[in-house]
């Protein structure tokens, strides 16, 4: 019952190839920058948008053959697209009923649906009758109401800082009870940490990084997830308890050799004009320009990670 699909589709801006695959009941999240290939990866999985090559296999059978109506996905937009037309509860129970369910059972299915996520009394409010955070509701029980693998392409992006933080611990209940596959896509580190089973970097239309939350938070392997989880990362050469960084020479607690990753929080480096109390792990004497004089700069803990490729980036800029 675990889907696999293997996605390549080329688009004029990035050409995306990976691999996914969710086990049943869990949550696995996209992230990475913009143009990184995160909602192309997504639309071929619903069947709106034409693999270039790949597969897409669920339970044994072929899905990226069949019409995206005839797929078992059910996919939450960014905003909603709920039918301007139809009440909350005729919403929820359209996928059924496209499914040959009958009126009156997939309307039954409906208003158990809207009463698991809050909306029992709104069942025969129009979308411009709905709140934001009701509307996400909404869509939300429609994409479940088909009992399908889910797809959720920035739900929580249109919502004000209040709402969605709401609905962030109302979804995460949600989907603790999905016995289904979900693939979210998201910017917010948050959403993907209090969401997600497992994270999926991409960047460039290629998968860099994956684990759980604490592992890609523990262990940045690009610049994009260092600056997404609030760390400097700088690339170097380890030899043993010693990690080059440039001239600059670092002290580890972990034994590493060849190419290596160095990560630690900004908080965890000092400016002083004189040489620091306490015991900071490394002390470098740096020239200002800014104050025309010299500083002392001290980093009270720094990491050596583990090993990179050779042919990585130079580090970036202190910042």
């Amino acid at each position: 019952m675990t889907p696999h699909a293997r996605l390549v589709v080329t688009q004029p801006a990035v050409t995306l190839d990976v691999t996914l695959e969710v086990a049943p009941g869990e949550v696995v999240a996209l992230l990475g920058p913009n143009g990184a290939g995160k909602t192309t990866a997504l639309r071929p999985l619903a069947g709106l948008t034409a693999l270039s090559q790949g597969e897409i296999v669920f339970d044994g059978r072929p899905l990226h053959t069949l019409s995206a109506e005839s797929r078992p996905v059910g996919m939450v937009f960014q905003d909603y697209l709920l039918f301007p037309h139809l009440t909350a509860l005729d919403s929820v129970a359209f996928g059924p009923r496209c499914h040959g369910v009958p009126k009156a059972e997939a309307r039954r299915a409906a208003a158990a649906l809207l009463e698991r996520v809050g909306l029992a009394d709104r069942a025969a409010a129009k979308p411009r009758q709905l709140s934001g955070g009701q509307a996400q509701r909404v869509a939300l029980a429609r994409a479940l109401a088909v009992q399908p693998e889910l797809l959720l392409d920035e739900p929580l992006a249109a919502l004000d800082a209040h709402t969605r933080l709401e609905i962030r611990s109302q979804l995460r209940r949600h989907l603790a009870d999905f016995d289904g596959a979900t693939v979210l896509v998201t910017h917010d580190p948050l959403d993907a940490m209090v969401l997600a089973d497992r994270q999926i970097v991409i960047e460039n239309g290629a998968i860099v990084q994956q684990g759980t939350p604490a592992e890609v938070a523990r262990r940045p392997r690009t610049d994009y997830v260092a600056r997404l989880v609030g760390l400097n990362l700088y690339r170097g050469t380890a030899d043993g308890a010693r990690v080059k960084v440039g001239e600059v020479l670092l002290h580890t607690s972990q034994r590493v050799d060849g190419p290596a990753f160095v990560a630690f929080p900004p908080a965890a480096v000092a400016l002083s004009r004189t040489r620091p109390d306490g015991s900071p792990r490394h002390l470098w004497q740096a020239a200002s320009t800014a104050s025309n004089g010299t500083a002392t700069t001290s980093a009270s803990t720094s990491t050596a990670r583990s090993p990179c490729s050779p042919t990585s980036p130079p580090p970036p800029s202190p910042t």
